[in-house]
């Protein structure tokens, strides 16, 4: 009876997990407990676990189109996938990247002598500048005074928008603020924010944020307990918030009907709000390290990626060329 249990809760396991390819399907038991335990707990973040799901499952697709058993893929295979790839090079990146990992744990588990994906590479990437548009100061302006304050939902709006461009956080890291996580005493409230990676880190709050944050929280007075969540949704064509939390997506969706309707431009984004904050204190000559150290970045080179000051160099110096046309 325990063995027949194992099996049917194995089965199960295995039916849970999206999609299992032919190729894995073929390789016998071995090879399909080897996809769970990648999938469901080697890949902690959800995001990066649909990623490599797709990048994987795309991969071993083409190995079954072209008749290649588990143990046969070589680096000559995986070179060739990547070449006939049709993504950008940063997905090649992405893809080559999950297929290592995944067949690491094969070699790990002696389904495969060697990893194929651990010779194979890609053209070099090399990024200079970061692509999400900058939102301005005056632009800025324009939005915040655009959002109504005579309802909760307002307030919550203005709430968020405010942290994400007073911090630097992203939506997601917003959209994870629990009530508990704004504290201390007046004059010195500080933001414990949940980022990526697993990173806690907190970020002293200015006196205008205070004030924006204490009268969005004076207006869902004590409706909401002090472990929930700080933003919640709320009821469709109501004014009331619920007890469920504005999620990253929810949060993303929001700031582009505000956008909207404070008439900004389609390309923004909440992301444009990190871009502008880091782009305005580097351009103020703040050191590198303390803008690295707020916006939560392991290198100083990413954090640089986010100034889009050298556009202004970039188009004075294009200017200067004294050819004429």
């Amino acid at each position: 009876m325990a063995e027949k249990s194992l099996e049917a809760t194995s089965q199960n396991r295995h039916q849970n997990t999206v999609s299992v390819p032919a190729l894995i399907v073929e390789g016998g038991r071995p090879t399909q407990n080897a996809w769970y335990d990648f999938f469901e707990g080697r890949i902690a973040n959800p995001k990066t676990r649909r990623a490599y799901l797709t990048a994987v499952r795309q991969f071993l697709s083409w190995c079954s189109e072209h008749d290649l058993a588990i143990h046969q893929i070589m680096a000559g295979d995986v070179g060739r996938y990547l070449a006939q790839h049709h993504g950008s090079l940063p997905t090649k990146k992405q893809h080559l990247s999950a297929i290592r990992r995944f067949f690491n744990l094969l070699v790990e588990r002696h389904i495969c002598l060697v990893n194929p994906a651990l010779v194979a590479e890609t053209e070099r990437y090399q990024v200079v500048e970061g692509k999400t548009p900058k939102i301005s100061a005056k632009q800025i302006k324009q939005l915040l005074a655009s959002i109504p304050t005579d309802s909760p939902i307002g307030l919550r709006d203005k709430a968020a928008i405010s942290i994400m461009i007073y911090t630097a956080a992203r939506a997601g890291a917003v959209s994870r603020l629990n009530m508990v996580d704004y504290g201390g005493a007046a004059g010195e409230r500080k933001l414990r924010f949940q980022e990526k990676g697993g990173k806690s880190r907190e970020i002293a709050v200015r006196h205008d944020l205070e004030k924006t944050i204490d009268r969005y929280l004076a207006a869902i007075g004590g409706s909401h307990p002090d472990s929930g969540p700080l933003f919640r949704s709320a009821r469709r064509k109501e004014r009331n918030l619920t007890q469920t939390r504005l999620r990253e997506n929810d949060m993303c969706r929001m700031v582009k009907r505000r956008m909207k309707k404070a008439g900004l431009p389609r390309k923004l984004s909440a992301h444009s709000f990190r871009v502008a904050t880091i782009t305005d204190l580097i351009g103020q000559g703040i050191p590198i390290e303390d803008v690295q150290n707020l916006a939560g970045h392991k290198d100083a080179r990413t954090t640089k990626l986010y100034d889009r000051t050298n556009r202004k160099v970039t188009r004075n110096l294009v200017e200067r060329i004294s050819f004429s046309i």
